[in-house]
This record gives C-alpha cells, sequence and structure tokens, in this order.
C-alpha cells in the first residue's frame, strides 16, 4: 500500500457521516496534538531565545571582526545554557511532508474518482482549486484546454494472447509519467494517446504477449478521467479518444478559502508575536520579527493564488492555523506559569538565605 492510498484509508475513516472534509479538520487536530510536545519546545525555545539575546548580540558584537572565534563562543554559549537554535523549525519541518502527501492526495485519480466531489459547508468540491476547467468523467470524450496534462492510473487491466481472463490490477510503473500525447493536443481534435510497454510492471515474456489495455486516464487540470483501451501496435501502446475545449471556471469557494487562509495566519502570528513581547526583546529583532509576520501571510495568499492548491488542503491548513492560535495561547499560560515558579522559588532562597539585622546596642 503506498502513502496516497493510506492517506485516503485514514481520511476514509476519520470522515463522520461520509464528510471528507470532517475528516480532514479531524486529520489536522491529530497531527496537531501529536505534535503538541514540539509545539511547547518551539514556543520554549523562542522564549529561551528571547531571554538570552541580548548576551548572544554582546558575543557577536565583541567578536565579530573574527567570525571563526564568534562561532565558538556562541557554539558555547548554546551548550552552556542548553539551547538548541534550530528547536523552533522542528515541527514546521514535520508538517512540510504531511502537507506534500494531503496535497497529493487531494489530487490523485484515487481521491478524484472516490470523493472529489464532495462538499464541505461552502466548499463545493474538495479536490477545486482557484481556477480549474470543468470536464465529466467516463463520457468517452475529454473536455480539454490547449496545455493540459494527463496521467495514467495506478493500475490497468491487461489481455494477453490466447488467454481469456484478463490480467487484473496490473501496476503501471510512474502513472504520471506513463502516458504521452501523439502530436499536438488541439481541443476538438481527437487526442492519441501511447504507452510503452515497459510501464506495465509484468515479466519480459508477458510484455510480449500483450494484446490491449484498459487504462484510467486522468487530465490533470480538470480532474475528469477515462477509462480508455489501449491496442499494441509494435512495442508501444496507443489509444485515440475525441476531445472537446472547454472553458476555465472560477471558484470564489476557494478565494473565500485563501482569504481565510490569511486571516487565520494573520491571528497566528499576532499571537506567536503576543507571546515574545512577554520577554526582554531587541528593538531591532522586534522590528524584524514584525515585518516577517507581516510579509509571510502576504507571500503565501499570493503563492496559492498563483499555485493550484486544492480546496481539502487549504481547509486543512486554515484548521492548523486555529489550532496554533490555541496551542500558542495554552502553551504560552503554562510558561508564564513555569516562569512565576521559578521567580518565587528564586525568592523563596534570598529570603532564606539572608542575614537578620543586628539591633545596635543602647
Amino acid at each position: 500500500m503506498d502513502f496516497t492510498t493510506l492517506t485516503i484509508d485514514i481520511l476514509k475513516g476519520l470522515s463522520v457521516a461520509g464528510s471528507y472534509g470532517i475528516g480532514i479538520i479531524l486529520l489536522t487536530v491529530i497531527v496537531r496534538l501529536a505534535m503538541w510536545p514540539l509545539g511547547l519546545s518551539q514556543q520554549r525555545s523562542m522564549r529561551t531565545m528571547q531571554l538570552l539575546q541580548p548576551k548572544m548580540k554582546a558575543i557577536q558584537e565583541r567578536y565579530k571582526s573574527n567570525p571563526q572565534v564568534m562561532q565558538q563562543k556562541m557554539m558555547e554559549f548554546y551548550k552552556e545554557h542548553k539551547f538548541n537554535p534550530m528547536a523552533g523549525c522542528f515541527p514546521l519541518l514535520i508538517q512540510m511532508p504531511i502537507f506534500i502527501l494531503l496535497y497529493s492526495t487531494l489530487m490523485s485519480p484515487q481521491f478524484i474518482q472516490m470523493a472529489g466531489d464532495s462538499q464541505f459547508l461552502f466548499i463545493n468540491r474538495l479536490d477545486a482549486t482557484l481556477k480549474t476547467s470543468a470536464g465529466v468523467s467516463n463520457d468517452g470524450t475529454f473536455g480539454v484546454s490547449k496545455y493540459d496534462t494527463f496521467m495514467a492510473g495506478k493500475t490497468a487491466k491487461v489481455y494477453l494472447k490466447g488467454i481469456d481472463e484478463p490480467l487484473e490490477n496490473v501496476k503501471i510503473e510512474k502513472p504520471n509519467k506513463a502516458v504521452e500525447v501523439q502530436g499536438d493536443l488541439i481541443p476538438g481534435e481527437p487526442i492519441d494517446f501511447k504507452v510503452s510497454l515497459d510501464s506495465l510492471n509484468l515479466k519480459f515474456s508477458q510484455l510480449d504477449q500483450i494484446e490491449k489495455a484498459e487504462i484510467g486516464v486522468t487530465d490533470v487540470q480538470n480532474k475528469e478521467v477515462e477509462n480508455l483501451v489501449f491496442t499494441r501496435k509494435d512495442s508501444i501502446l496507443i489509444s485515440s479518444v475525441p476531445s472537446k475545449e472547454v472553458q476555465t471556471s472560477f471558484h470564489y469557494d476557494v478565494l473565500l478559502l485563501i482569504a481565510l487562509f490569511a486571516v487565520t495566519m494573520i491571528f497566528s502570528q499576532k499571537a506567536m508575536m503576543t507571546m515574545n513581547k512577554t520577554a526582554n526583546q531587541d528593538p531591532a529583532q522586534a522590528a524584524m520579527q514584525k515585518s516577517m509576520n507581516t510579509f509571510m501571510p502576504i507571500m503565501l495568499t499570493f503563492t496559492f493564488v498563483i499555485i493550484p492548491i486544492p480546496a481539502g488542503v487549504l481547509l486543512y491548513l486554515i484548521a492548523s492555523n486555529c489550532f496554533q492560535v490555541v496551542q500558542t495561547v495554552i502553551i504560552n499560560k503554562q510558561l508564564e506559569a513555569e516562569d512565576a515558579a521559578k521567580e518565587s522559588k528564586i525568592s523563596d532562597i534570598d529570603v532564606n538565605n539572608a542575614k537578620p539585622i543586628k539591633e545596635k546596642e543602647g
């Protein structure tokens, strides 16, 4: 079982009342709860960094003429205070593979065929991007635009010479590269596809006996799927299917999701900034962090307008941002309580160690 199929099975199991939108939100909560200790470590690391910032700046100023010595002193400083400057990056590094996996899952032919048209709240399709072309699956005709690309399904049904029963679920190697368009793609004219025999995971003796194969082909842009019959010609399998031109449609529900992502990210950044204000912070560092917190939501929002992001992935990011706000507030209160306990303990030690003041003799 590959990771895409596993992710689909997990979403299917988490989907309450058949809603894959709820499944995505529950998956987000489970992932973020599992990462809670790392989130605590991240915020504790950021808090420690703010407290140590003046001393770190002093070391940098003192050894700025000798970078090698400065690096050595900084490493000694980190070791002395048991501080890892990279600790704050671990949650982001772990979330990135999850984001990529969910993206590839929601864009996969398996999910599109099974639940691509799933609705959730105001979202019409969980696999929809901001701009897509509408296509009707399994109608024998591909609705295409000029620059569309195609990918094969993960398996094929293969017919061999002299054998009545076809081979089911024959694995296709590299499905995203297995199908090629012969010639130019001209909407309204037949599309000629070809698939190399070597793309089928069969023995060499079986490859030589192939007569035809049934393969699902997906238009990557509009998610339309057609099950095509490929016949053998020399060392390749070929198929021709009629096409028609389709117009690109704009999905305002996805635009609203992008806007919600920007808003929730701003709140998430503000929560982090509020946490950092509780510690002594270098003014230059504070100004730079404020600029980054302002620039980051704008940059990512603009990126999501340009790059096609499925509605389901945006839903995951929005839920993750909301969780981040709640987590930041809770952990910040926990860290404040820890600091207060430390200060109280230090104060008690100072009081207990204080020497009594002797009264002057009259």
